[in-house]
């Protein structure tokens, strides 16, 4: 937006906001890393092709256009994998198969499910559009087409104040009923009519869909310095892009660095495409046979590997210090924050702990810490889940953050500069492993 004005500590704010602005769905999140990829040299490798990799080669594959790992080769030998993973989903309404269904008053609103857990309050009263990907019957066989309506087109309504004294004391949110986006009131109303003309195609061609809402709101920088970031879609988009920057900026000469993004994360990542899938064990695998390497080498490398899982962490909220932990809840603004658990909801242990904390010192970042409050539940992420298929030290991370979930989420702009410092430092580090301890070079 034209009316922000970016500090000299800011500068990867607006690239930020630009990648979510294009990013309105987990496939059109991908598309935009597979072009900047392109731009930067990295062919494109299919799954269902032999693989013939080359001394200095830069190279990535998808699977379902949702998820994505993107590599890169060094001249000489290799002898481990720094990894790093985030995710392309975040909470959304997903519209059902069969979608129009008419309501009262002579209104056409869109029948939806929800996807991952959401702040289901935040998504009303805002402009919502359409977005994902469709199956489309063709003469040459079925066509995949992404779609994005990119429009304002749809609403959730509230209820009025007057029908809902109680609101705001807390009222129960039903999304059968109450989160249900208004479409048209045209007779002949029809999302699909309108999603297939946007394709350039008959409603009829359209065998099945993937489409989710996403928010409208522009994102923006606020605050007296415009030092806070207000956008859809920061978890877990900001650590997808603050990643993928360190990726392409490091030049490594004794590893393999290996930029991983799954789909799925929000529903528990076990599907095709998730960070429970086999998709990142056998991409590693196929890697080193490529390279001529054996089964033994390849556990070798494996053994002396490391991933850094980057989702976004709680930040202590202002006006509610209640709800986190006295001494170990992050700030904006105060870095990027290692997550721990004692019930391994989170990867981290002792020795990730103490690498990445190494790493951070060597790029001159800060870094804190996070551990939810004993007596709270947190959520969980993608390191156990993919170190139980790809078994390297690996540690949980992420940029703080308030309101996760919501519809519109707030972090610090500064702890987006220091994420892509990290990775940059950490793409480019020689990890040597002795026995049950690594060197740092």
């Amino acid at each position: 937006p034209e009316r922000m004005r970016f500090d000299m500590n800011q500068k990867y704010a607006g690239a930020l906001l630009e990648y979510i602005r294009k990013s309105t769905s987990p496939f059109h999140a991908v598309k935009e890393l597979c072009r900047r990829l392109a731009e930067a040299g990295y062919q494109q490798l299919e799954e269902t092709s032999a693989w013939q990799l080359q001394p200095e080669g830069k190279y990535y594959v998808k699977r379902s256009d949702s998820s994505l790992i993107a590599f890169s080769l060094p001249k000489g030998e290799a002898d481990a994998f720094h990894l790093a993973a985030a995710h392309s989903d975040s909470p959304a309404f997903r519209i059902k198969e069969n979608p129009m269904e008419k309501a009262a008053g002579g209104v056409w609103r869109l029948n939806t499910e929800k996807y991952g857990g959401m702040i289901m309050s935040s998504w009303m009263d805002r402009p919502l559009s359409v977005a994902g990907r469709v199956y489309v019957k063709t003469e040459d066989g079925i066509r995949c087409q992404l779609v994005d309506l990119d429009r304002d087109l749809l609403v959730i309504p509230s209820l009025a104040i007057h029908m809902n004294r109680q609101v705001n004391d807390g009222v129960k949110i039903d999304p059968k009923c109450d989160t249900l986006p208004l479409y048209s009131l045209q007779p002949d109303g029809d999302l699909l009519a309108l999603v297939a003309a946007v394709c350039g195609v008959k409603k009829e061609a359209i065998l099945s869909h993937e489409l989710n809402l996403y928010c409208r709101e522009q994102g923006c920088l606020v605050g007296e310095k415009e030092e806070f970031l207000l956008s859809p879609r920061l978890d877990d988009l900001a650590c997808v892009f603050g990643c993928f920057e360190g990726f392409l900026q490091a030049k490594a000469e004794k590893c393999i660095p290996v930029l991983c993004v799954f789909d799925h994360e929000e529903v528990g990542s076990s599907t095709l495409q998730g960070a429970g899938s086999a998709f990142l064990r056998d991409t590693l695998y196929r890697i080193s046979l490529a390279l001529g390497k054996g089964e033994e080498a390849h556990r070798q490398a494996l053994a002396a590997s490391f991933l850094v899982s980057a989702d976004n962490a709680h930040a202590i909220h202002p006006n509610h210090p209640e709800y986190s932990d006295r001494e170990n809840a992050p700030v904006l603004g105060g870095g990027v924050v290692i997550k721990y658990n004692a019930n391994r909801r989170y990867a981290t242990d002792g020795l990730a702990a103490a690498l990445f904390k190494e790493i951070c010192r060597l790029s001159g970042a800060k870094v804190q810490t996070f551990a939810n409050r004993s007596d709270l539940p947190g959520g969980s992420t993608l390191g156990s889940i993919a170190s139980t298929f790809v078994p390297v030290t690996t540690v949980d991370i992420g940029l703080p953050q308030l309101a996760m979930h919501s519809a519109c989420e707030t972090a610090a702009a500064s702890d987006l500069e220091d994420l892509v410092g990290i990775m940059k430092t950490y793409y480019e580090a020689q990890l040597t492993r002795e026995g049950e301890n690594f060197v740092i070079r």
